[in-house]
């Protein structure tokens, strides 16, 4: 293809034997200087296809002009994905780092702290549009005469964040000539309206005709089951191990995942929660933490109403009552906060839908973080009553393809045996509680923000002590939860419902 050797070293050192689909179709292309409009589907390596062409460039025009300018300008919707972006090209350019620099501006630091760093001019600047327009219009960034290419990652979220008005007013800074990427695992109207802003006749790349691996690789369930059998569901899969390796748990609202933390801390379950009223460090911190097999679950926020305003008419009865949740009480939500969309959770095994997405493509992202690349990965949604139209439509969407919901059968008599003892936990876990719960968890993570920006800089190794699953502790805590009745041990009301493969704590590989 024509790569710098220190690229290819790069590659070497990242374990990447073989380019994957989108990389292969890809990276010649964009090495010619076409622009693309790429879909392909979550985990099959959009952020290589593009960051390697970039640093190629940026490498090539170097030979040529010694001049130091901003050369390419990468686009995200969430503070999440602007720091995993950076990494990456942080890694491919490993043994070019002289040559190409790049600098995330995407984070919440105030723009005069930020300005050092844009007048060194860094060969690429990674940010969301509301931040990056911010400094255009102080003038901290200068893009008419100097930009070469421009990257929109997950394009089919950046209008549904309300970056609209921000990326249509960031385009009369940009040169008339450039060369263009849109990548996302959805091709929405949003996106063929950010075709027609942005690209010159592209090249465009729908790979894989499914948005989710088939069902060799990716198994979906659901489960038709009401609000106190969602906690009973809940607490059966995890207490009894019947769901192994590392989960993800989503819920619609802030308010959800407090609730169902403190139900979980019953019966000494520990799990993360991940939403938008946390700092950008702490959240970036967790998923890091994560990755690396420190926690089995986190208990995110995938907050449609926040995400995507315009959907509110898809969601009636069940929309009114998350927004009034995500409403009450906590501080103020970051806007560009994103957990299904583009962040890298890496070897998920399960992804529950505690509460279920409002719409297809918040389907697509949220089961799109388990069965990455060729790793194997379940998915289960459970669905109340209000939410059977949204199934519909998601198996509606999914039908030609080889990767369908299926129904979970089994008896719900078969766990009445642990519904008192949900009923005793729910009981505990009160409004009051949830809200004193939420309160603490948040200034909590504003001092383990701070730490982590000061002193863990100068002490890297201890911020591996940094835990983010800590009891809360407001709601009152019953001991004789925490474990099974002896009569109880061998129940396993479940037991067809395995996960094998993908890793558990640790790394360690779990086993069925």
């Amino acid at each position: 293809m024509g790569i710098d050797d220190r690229l290819l070293k790069a590659v070497a050192d990242l374990g990447w034997s073989q380019p994957t689909l989108i990389q292969e179709k890809a990276i010649p292309l964009a090495l010619e200087g076409k622009d693309l409009l790429a879909r392909a589907r979550t985990g099959s390596g959009k952020t290589a296809a593009y960051a390697v062409p970039v640093a190629q460039r940026i490498l090539t025009s170097k030979q040529s002009v010694r001049e130091q300018d901003v050369r390419a300008l990468i686009l995200v919707p969430t503070k999440e994905l602007g720091r995993q972006v950076q990494a990456m090209m942080k890694q491919l350019t490993a043994y070019c780092s002289r040559d190409v620099r790049v600098a995330d501006i995407s984070g919440k630091a105030d723009l005069s702290a930020q300005r050092p760093i844009l007048m060194e001019k860094p060969d690429v600047v990674v940010g969301t549009p509301s931040r990056v327009l911010a400094h255009l219009n102080a003038q901290n960034l200068v893009l008419h005469s100097s930009l070469e290419m421009l990257v929109v990652d997950e394009a089919d979220l950046l209008f549904s964040f309300g970056f609209e008005a921000d990326l249509k007013n960031l385009l009369c800074h940009l040169p008339k000539i450039y060369q263009s990427f849109l990548m996302s695992a959805t091709l929405s109207e949003d996106v063929q309206a950010l075709k027609e802003l942005l690209l010159h006749n592209p090249v465009i790349l729908k790979l894989q005709g499914s948005q989710l691996p088939d069902s060799s690789q990716l198994q979906q369930y659901s489960i038709n089951c009401e609000e106190e059998d969602k906690f009973l569901l809940i607490y059966t899969l995890l207490k009894l191990r019947l769901v192994q390796g590392k989960t993800l748990v989503f819920v619609g609202a802030v308010e959800r995942c407090y609730r169902l933390k403190l139900f979980l801390e019953q019966f000494g379950i520990p799990a993360c929660v991940l939403n938008s009223e946390l700092p950008v460090q702490s959240r970036c911190h967790i998923i890091t933490q994560f990755n690396q097999g420190f926690y089995d679950y986190i208990i995110a926020a995938d907050e449609q109403s926040l995400a995507d305003p315009s959907a509110a008419p898809q969601m009636s009865a069940v929309k009114g009552k998350k927004k009034k949740t995500t409403e009450g009480g906590g501080k103020a939500k970051d806007k560009e906060y994103g957990v299904s969309r583009g962040v890298d959770f890496q070897n998920v095994a399960n992804v529950i839908n505690f509460d279920f997405p409002t719409t297809v493509e918040s389907y697509i992202h949220r089961v799109g973080r388990t069965a990455r690349a060729d790793n194997p990965g379940t998915a289960l949604s459970f669905i109340s009553h209000t939410e059977l139209g949204l199934l519909s439509e998601v198996e509606e969407a999914l039908i030609g393809a080889d990767s369908v919901l299926k129904p979970y059968k089994f008896k719900m008599e078969e766990i009445e045996g642990f519904r008192y003892r949900c009923r005793d936990a729910m009981r505990s876990v009160t409004k009051q509680a949830v809200k004193e719960a939420r309160l603490k968890e948040i200034k909590q993570e504003l001092l383990n923000s701070e730490k982590l920006k000061t002193y863990f800089e100068d002490n890297p190794r201890d911020l591996q002590l940094l835990r983010h699953d800590k009891d809360l502790h407001p709601a009152v805590v019953k001991p004789h939860l925490k474990n099974i009745p002896e009569n109880m041990k061998g129940t396993n009301p479940l037991k067809s419902f395995k996960y094998s493969g993908g890793r558990g704590k640790k790394g360690k590989t779990v086993q069925s």
